[in-house]
């Protein structure tokens, strides 16, 4: 068994299809199905059931893929290896990272990295943090970038917390629920209990996306199992925009509510503490893999721009900072890529941003 013969089988079950698999290895598909053949053949048995559906493994394929994927990994271990011995004047490293934290970590983190180590190569695959999550596992990732929250981690994860994003109710400007909420020191918006939800048709996102599964933890850590869900939605900016013409109430993180360009405007209620209603912008790994010294110094600079120092994380606490467009107290505005000044005379220019990510 070569090493390419161990990536053709890998990338080919994970993708159970010939032409896809083909394409991502940069090789005409005719020359990967005589290569799988000839290896069956020295094998003596089938490595797929060829189905109209697409290629599934047979039981001595999944055997195969397994050793595949160990023995890659192995290669991959030794490469890294090197590169530390050479100290980052070689290497790779490989990692995952959301399209929207990608936007906001890239530019920060990547130009500063490459001036350290200019030699090390980077690869980054962009994708939701489910399928980060599955990458991760697979062996494929080094580390990946994602927001994670208690209610959605993962048992066997480690999970490095950096900032923290708070989700806020979203309603329509005159929803009943404003009476029974409460002004509370150290919450941005006035506080509404959960229980109060109950029976309250909402907007949610589709299960795949992160925004949805700690929508899913908040509503199951208050008791509420079989919510109403008015409508499935792909985009959480339409389910704002629904929200506030009175179709249902949503869930958002606060940093992605001030990127929404609203025709009314909405009203937020913060989540009291006890419900988990946050997520943090996180790097995961898995504990049993080795990170190289590259991997190790690109999260050390994150770690820098996205950890508060303790002075900062007072001053948060104490809400002495910006003031949201719609709060009627001063807040922090938890955007991740800059801090800016928002009053009411340049609320309306603000409100012309657009954030289209969804995860």
């Amino acid at each position: 068994m070569t090493s390419k013969e161990l990536l053709y089988v890998k990338t080919i079950a994970e993708l159970g299809n010939m032409s896809k698999a083909a394409k991502k290895l940069f090789i005409a598909q005719p020359s990967l199905s005589q290569a799988v053949q000839r290896l069956e053949e020295s094998l003596g048995a089938p490595l797929f059931n060829r189905t109209p559906g697409g290629l599934t493994l047979t039981h001595i394929g999944e055997k195969y893929y397994q050793i595949a994927t160990q023995i890659l990994k192995i290669y991959r271990d030794f490469e890294v290896f090197v590169s530390d011995e050479n100290n980052l004047k070689t290497g790779r490293i490989h990692f995952g990272v959301t399209t929207h934290l990608g936007s906001i970590v890239l530019p920060k983190i990547l130009p500063v990295f490459h001036r350290k180590c200019p030699s090390v190569e980077v690869r980054i695959t962009e994708a939701n943090s489910t399928v980060l999550e599955e990458k991760l596992i697979a062996g494929e990732l080094d580390f990946i970038v994602i927001h994670s929250a208690p209610v959605c981690e993962r048992v066997g994860f480690h999970y490095e917390r950096m900032r923290r994003d708070p989700f806020l109710i979203v309603t329509g400007q005159d929803h009943p629920l404003q009476h029974k909420a409460n002004i509370l020191p150290n919450y941005p918006f006035p506080v509404l209990d959960l229980k109060h939800i109950r029976e309250e048709p909402f907007l949610l996102l589709t299960k795949p996306q992160r925004i949805r599964q700690i929508s899913d933890g908040i509503l199951k850590n208050a008791g509420i199992i079989q919510p109403k869900i008015a409508l499935t939605l792909g985009n959480y900016r339409t389910a704002q925009l629904l929200a506030t013409e009175g179709y249902g109430i949503t869930f958002v993180p606060m940093s992605y509510s001030q990127g929404v360009a609203y025709d009314k405007e909405p009203l937020f209620f913060s989540i009291p503490e006890q419900y988990e209603p946050y997520w943090s912008l996180s790097v995961a790994t898995i504990p049993e893999t080795y990170l190289s010294k590259a991997d190790l110094y690109f999260i050390h600079l994150m770690r820098g721009v996205y950890t508060p120092p303790p002075a900062h994380q007072s001053q948060l606490n104490n809400n002495q900072a910006l003031k949201h467009p719609f709060c009627k107290s001063f807040t922090q505005c938890l955007c991740l890529d800059q801090s800016v000044l928002i009053t009411k005379k340049a609320a309306p220019s603000f409100r012309k941003t657009q954030l289209f990510y969804s995860e």
